[in-house]
């Protein structure tokens, strides 16, 4: 998995969870939302990028099948850990996301809280190609990314550039602009965005 593997590893070896700014010990407002409402169906879900697993095990919790993927073997003991101490059924296993060990069409739901501002932009193709290949026809894609109001980077992105990237293998459902306090105290802003599987052309 090389120095990536490697850099997210050394981040949840050398700090403590509540020192992470993405890791805020309940589970994101927006996921949430999402379930309250009735607007994914339970199934079958990937927690994609998940980190120490928090919302997975929500997810578990209301009753998905649930298998969660982090690149940190680090992340992966950690969330085992917490979804035992939950008496939550779910599985972790350490994984790169350009990789995706999984059959075509396994999935009802994948959950991505911030992994794809992480892809580099040479590997986009590949990491939407495998995201799509994982869902079921009809399944669906929620992706929570930063937004360019964040400022000026390579991986913070306009509504237009979201819409460009993801709409010949999405049926973009709902794209909002959302602020978030993270773990550090800061607001960060992020756009979220619901979607449906369809056929490439």
């Amino acid at each position: 998995m090389g120095s990536r593997y490697e850099e997210w590893d050394r981040v949840y070896r050398r700090y403590p969870i509540e020192a992470l700014p993405w890791e805020l010990g309940r589970p994101r407002k927006v996921l949430v939302e999402l379930v309250e409402k009735g607007l994914i169906k339970k199934g079958k879900a990937l927690d994609i990028c998940c980190g120490a697993g928090t919302n997975a095990i929500y997810l578990a919790k209301k009753g998905f099948q649930v298998t969660g993927m982090d690149i940190s073997p680090k992340a992966i003991e950690i969330a085992k850990e917490k979804a035992r101490k939950a008496n939550a059924k779910t599985q972790f296993r350490v994984q790169n996301f350009l990789n995706l060990p999984f059959k075509d069409e396994e999935f009802d739901f994948v959950f991505d809280m911030g992994c794809f501002h992480h892809v580099k932009v040479k590997d986009r193709g590949t990491f939407i190609n495998g995201v799509h290949r994982v869902l079921k026809k009809g399944g669906s894609y929620f992706m929570v990314c930063f937004s360019e109001r964040n400022g000026s980077a390579w991986n913070h992105f306009t509504k237009e550039q979201i819409i460009q990237l993801f709409s010949n293998y999405f049926k973009i459902k709902n794209i909002e602009h959302v602020a978030s306090v993270e773990g550090d105290g800061y607001t960060r802003y992020f756009y979220s965005v619901l979607m449906e599987k369809r056929l490439p052309p």
